[in-house]
């Protein structure tokens, strides 16, 4: 039961919401994350540590990056998600970002080049 209630606390901040909605959709690191939300970078790596905690994601590195998934073996969390997703036209914002998730190259050259 603590488990299910720490994941409705998790929903109730709108960052958090939109970044698991955007990682339900593909795998992205901090920077596209920070700028498909237009959302700082600190903000949103607090945010994905708090869903880690949860272990509601996962992150993977990949030569200088770190993308994060959402973790798909949870299926009442991902039956929740995809329900939201599904009535997309009733959240004006969760459907901006969806379609702002299309362009996620732009945020990854601009905000994920690690060293330079």
């Amino acid at each position: 039961m603590d488990q299910l209630t720490n994941v409705f606390k998790i929903l109730s901040d709108e960052t958090r919401l939109r970044i698991i909605l955007l990682l339900f959709q593909s795998n992205l690191c901090v920077g596209e994350i920070s700028g498909i939300l237009d959302v700082p970078q600190p903000r949103v790596s607090k945010n994905l540590s708090k869903l880690r905690d949860l272990n509601l994601v996962v992150d993977e590195r990949k030569e200088k990056f770190v993308f994060y998934s959402l973790r798909k073996d949870q299926k009442y969390f991902i039956q929740l998600i995809q329900g939201i997703l599904e009535n997309i036209e009733n959240y004006p914002q969760i459907k901006t970002d969806s379609e702002r998730i299309k362009d996620k190259e732009q945020y990854f050259n601009q905000c994920c080049v690690v060293g330079e």
